[in-house]
């Protein structure tokens, strides 16, 4: 018996300009919406209200992390600003279209895949 499907996908090159947290937001919305999810609760981790001094600096800890629940499971992003990175996790015990998923990421964030992984839980 299959437990649910998830989607490991790794891009570069991606247009930074779509890391903010109304993009992120859209891209969830709409994915949901293709691969037929109930979206949940949004949770978010970055430094928008952090004092300047105290910020990330490093780039690879500059961005935005996000995890959307949905019905069957959760959506988890992390976004790198400075290397222009997405690092995307899609898992859910309800079956969908990971092509959907990978064709979608690509062309929302505008991205290279040097990495992607479908894995079956069981």
């Amino acid at each position: 018996m299959n437990y649910g499907k998830e989607v490991i996908l790794d891009m570069h090159e991606c247009d930074s300009s779509r890391f903010t947290r109304e993009s992120i937001e859209g891209y969830f919305k709409e994915l949901c919406d293709l691969i037929d999810m109930e979206r949940c609760e949004l949770y978010w981790w970055d430094d928008l209200e952090t004092p300047e001094e105290e910020k990330q600096t490093e780039s690879h800890l500059v961005g935005t992390s996000a995890v959307q629940f949905i019905k069957t499971s959760n959506i988890t992003i992390h976004t790198l600003d400075i290397l222009k990175r997405v690092y995307l996790n899609v898992f859910s015990c309800k079956d969908f279209d990971d092509s959907t998923v990978i064709n979608f990421s690509i062309s929302w964030f505008y991205g290279k895949v040097v990495n992607k992984q479908v894995v079956r839980r069981i």
